[in-house]
């Protein structure tokens, strides 16, 4: 089986599960344990980590992209092609 997590929560349980090598792609926000740091990543922000933003601002920008019907996170599709998932581990995102 493939697995693919879109969720931190959900890769810390593949790994706890040992499923671990079945775990083929994880999100930006995966750090934990330290091993889900090697694995393709397969969900990315909008925002760029490396710019500071003010709370402000980032407002700004998710109601923009809301209005605009786009998401706050990237998906990379083509790392999720060759990761050819049999298992999405996801959650609904809260309004804001």
């Amino acid at each position: 089986m493939h697995i693919c997590s879109f969720l931190p929560s959900a890769t810390e349980m593949v790994y706890a599960l040992g499923l671990q090598d079945q775990l083929y792609g994880v999100t930006f926000e995966c750090d934990y344990p330290e091993a889900a740091r090697s694995k393709p990543i397969v969900v990315r922000s909008v925002f760029d980590e490396h710019t500071a933003l003010s709370s402000g601002e980032i407002d700004a920008i998710i109601k923009q992209r809301l209005k605009e019907g786009l998401g706050i996170y990237d998906l990379d599709l083509e790392v999720l092609q060759a990761a050819e998932p049999d298992l999405l581990l996801t959650q609904a995102i809260c309004e804001v």
